[in-house]
């Protein structure tokens, strides 16, 4: 029983239905030309300022975002707004020192903007590759966390029916891909951030009201609703199982700075922009926006701790990923009016809209890169409408695979899946972007060592850690193959993909370094100043 009324879930089931059918009649009715891959790819950057930055923000800020971020935040406190804060470092990482040289090198995706000083199919091939690895944990969390959502707020526990749902939204997910392109998913992030900064915006202002509006009264009464007093205002309740949770710390945060904003479906929006001046101005309402959901969530978290407790918390989900709606039932009251009920499913349809939104931006940044960076590439110059058949193909391609290992994952901890794509941004693409941007003598051979040996590292530290076995929380609880004892692999990984650049590169020969840098030079305007108006 989740305690939600008979209406709040028949209110619930029909907005869940409405959104679904309106937001796919809108990729329908904003969808390409056959043959207009820019349109396709990048909406020909029509897109205002304000309305790219939402798209921006409503792509970075995921479902699993909101849910996970909000469950931390209940359960750890202190910890956990650091841990919302760092998403929002993320950004601003990516404003101030990525966008404007990404959104002048690249065109369509991220092995555009790396290819364009080192051209090769092999590299184009590699970025393919670490976007789908990239991609494809969190895209399961996403969708697995959709089947669950429908599954709490309508009150069904059958497994049967939650498979049923995530092959239902899987198969809607790819829809809005290869109908909408990144036009249509653009409207769809748009809807869904303003849905969801506005009705998180609501809640945490009852949760206030509910404490006089008195931010000191909330963490008081939420240190008291965690059970552990007042370590829940302290750092190190999060790291608690390791043999050094300092470290663990920072390399938690570390990697969600590093990763968060490098992710593929966060970088193409970059290309999305006309102009730098206007990836810089779409750059700051994204950062405003991802900064109002820190503190609307952090209000919600604590909310949700203080009015519910972290028994009722945990009792509904030992993640926490339900606190921010219990958060929300709470605020509402129990003998909601037909008005709160209202607002509550406006709550939940926002959170049903950002899961569906978050898959289907994903499952577009890996068809486009299936599509233009592989199979593109394989002819001397491929027919336009082709090669958007081939991206809708692909998207298909993509999104099978993920609603097939969706429905098996479903039932298991999917903290190691998030954190498993935040570790790639962090090991290998961020690597990869920074050398491959600023550093003149990069090699071919150096950025395939980062992308790769970075990727590769991952894998091989991921399944020793904490979130994968050795602990009632992990994916395996009654197994223990605990042989790196650590929440994510950053500690090791990240710097082990900067020096695997560095030493790809410097194992390539000076020759190639001077070769390197001379045709860096050759685009280096382009990159850093967008001085020559990129081309095909």
């Amino acid at each position: 029983m989740t305690g939600f009324s008979g209406s709040a879930q028949s209110m619930s089931l029909v907005a869940f239905t409405v959104v679904a059918t309106l937001t796919l009649l809108l990729c329908v009715l904003t969808g390409p030309d056959r043959d207009d891959l820019d349109e396709f790819y990048t909406g020909y950057g029509s897109l205002s300022p304000l309305r790219n930055g939402l798209a921006i923000a409503g792509d970075y800020i995921s479902g699993a975002g909101v849910l996970a971020t909000g469950g931390v935040i209940a359960l750890c406190g202190y910890d956990g707004v650091v841990l919302a804060l760092s998403t929002a470092l993320s950004l601003l990482l990516l404003m101030f020192l990525l966008a404007e040289p990404l959104r002048n090198a690249g065109r369509f995706t991220m092995g555009d903007a790396l290819a364009r000083r080192m051209p090769g199919r092999s590299v184009r091939i590699a970025a393919c590759a670490v976007t789908v690895a990239a991609l494809l944990p969190l895209m399961l969390v996403q969708l697995a966390g959709a089947g669950q959502l429908m599954a709490f707020v309508l009150g069904f526990s059958n497994r049967a029916v939650q498979t049923g749902c995530v092959i239902g939204l899987g198969a809607l997910m790819i829809s809005y891909a290869a109908i909408g392109g990144m036009k249509g998913t653009a409207l769809i992030q748009i809807l869904k951030i303003v849905m969801l900064l506005g009705s998180g915006t609501v809640v945490a202002l009852l949760v206030l009201h509910r404490f006089a509006w008195d931010p000191g009264a909330l963490l008081a009464a939420a240190a008291r609703g965690s059970g552990v007093g007042t370590a829940y205002l302290r750092s190190g309740l999060q790291f608690t199982g390791g043999p050094a949770p300092r470290l663990d710390m920072i390399s938690s945060e570390l990697t969600v700075v590093l990763g968060g904003a490098c992710l593929p479906h966060i970088t193409m929006r970059m290309y999305t922009a006309s102009s730098a001046r206007q990836v810089r101005r779409s750059m700051s309402w994204a950062v405003s926006c991802v900064a109002l959901f820190v503190l609307v969530v952090s209000v919600v978290g604590f909310g949700a701790t203080a009015l519910v407790g972290r028994a009722a918390v945990t009792a509904a989900d030992p993640q926490g990923n339900t606190a921010y709606l219990l958060g929300a039932r709470a605020a509402f009251g129990t003998g909601a009016s037909t008005v709160e009920s209202l607002l509550f499913t406006t709550v939940t349809t926002a959170i049903f809209l950002t899961l569906l939104a978050s898959v289907a931006g994903m499952i577009l940044a890996c068809a486009n890169s299936l599509a233009h960076d592989v199979f593109a590439t394989r002819v001397q110059e491929m027919p336009a409408r082709r090669e958007m058949t081939v991206a809708r193909v692909s998207a298909l391609a993509t999104g099978v695979p993920t609603i097939l290992l969706a429905t098996l994952v479903q039932h298991h901890s999917l903290q190691p899946l998030i954190i498993l794509s935040f570790c790639v941004g962090a090991s290998a693409l961020a690597p990869a972007l920074v050398y491959g941007l600023f550093w003149r003598r990069y090699t071919r051979t150096g950025l395939l060592c980062t992308l790769l040996g970075g990727t590769l590292t991952v894998l091989l530290l991921m399944p020793g850690t904490n979130l994968v076995s050795g602990s009632p929380a992990a994916a395996f609880p009654h197994a223990d193959f605990n042989w790196f004892p650590f929440t994510t692999t950053g500690l090791v990984s990240i710097p082990a993909g900067f020096f695997l650049g560095w030493l790809g590169t410097v194992a390539s020969g000076r020759s190639r370094a001077v070769e390197q840098r001379r045709q860096y030079e050759a685009v280096e305007g382009w990159i850093l100043a967008g001085a020559v108006r990129r081309g095909g």
